[in-house]
């Protein structure tokens, strides 16, 4: 008798293209393939970009955003949701409002500038992030940059991740995990839902290719929730792949590589 194949967990990427294959909607597509996942993707934005930055990007319609999410939602359906650059104030809405319609859990990658410092969301877009997107995240994963950017925050030492924690978790995800690896010493990032914090702590590697981390981690994060693990362990499982995969990152161009999505397989 042939057995039927059943589908994996369905994971669904809601970002930007980078065409130089780091980060974006590759960066999650290649992650969630990695992880045991199927990826879907809606795309919101186009970049032209390389090693060395962004040279451009062009948000699509509202319209084109709207009926992609339509048309995966309406058939296929979602056991994780993970949204990344999303440019503009009417994206951030259209999405905000698919997430807040979904049962699935939300991993909320607060996307403000890439890795070269270039701005890839509206200045008049981040209240809308505060205001719409936040409150339909099940994990909101912002750097430092990003706190500050939400919250007027500025942390400058691990000391202040705690209340760098709180102000975002003030605004209405479920738990927030803040990424401190531009502090100086040992990386560590914070998992903070309210009431309790749990620290995930790596070595720092001599890479430096990373081009693509913070699209990896929340697809990974993304990735473990929709294989049924709680928060906690999901943010745990995503850490160790990130990890593997800096390490593993290679030269691209003449400016900063991708980390190494495929580094268990090689």
């Amino acid at each position: 008798m042939t057995r039927t194949p059943t589908a994996p967990p369905l994971v669904l990427t809601i970002a930007g293209s980078d065409s130089g294959g780091g980060a974006g909607i590759q960066a999650d597509l290649k992650t969630m393939l990695a992880n045991g996942v199927h990826g879907m993707s809606v795309i919101a934005a186009v970049t032209a970009q390389n090693s060395l930055g962004v040279q451009g990007y062009w948000e699509l319609p509202p319209e084109a955003v709207r009926a992609q999410l339509d048309s995966v939602l309406s058939d296929i359906g979602v056991h994780a949701i993970k949204t990344g650059m999303l440019a503009s104030t009417a994206l951030v809405e259209i999405v905000a409002a698919a997430l807040a319609a979904s049962d699935a859990p939300a991993v909320v990658d607060p996307v403000g500038v890439s890795k070269h410092g270039d701005s890839l969301l509206a200045p008049d877009a981040v209240a809308a992030v505060r205001s719409a997107l936040l409150p339909a995240a099940t994990v909101v994963t912002p750097n430092l940059y990003e706190v500050e950017q939400l919250t007027g925050v500025k942390v400058v030492d691990e000391s202040g991740m705690r209340e760098a924690a709180e102000a975002v978790k003030a605004l209405g995800p479920a738990w927030v995990l803040i990424k401190g690896g531009h502090l100086p010493g040992e990386p560590a990032d914070l998992l903070f839902d309210g009431e309790h914090e749990r620290r995930f702590t790596a070595p720092r590697l001599d890479n430096r290719h990373t081009h693509g981390t913070g699209c990896t981690l929340a697809s990974a994060i993304a990735s473990q929730l929709a294989l049924g693990e709680d928060v906690p362990a999901a943010v745990a499982k995503a850490k160790e792949y990130v990890t593997g995969a800096i390490a593993a990152g290679f030269p691209l161009g003449a400016g900063i590589g991708p980390v190494d999505h495929a580094w268990r397989h090689r």
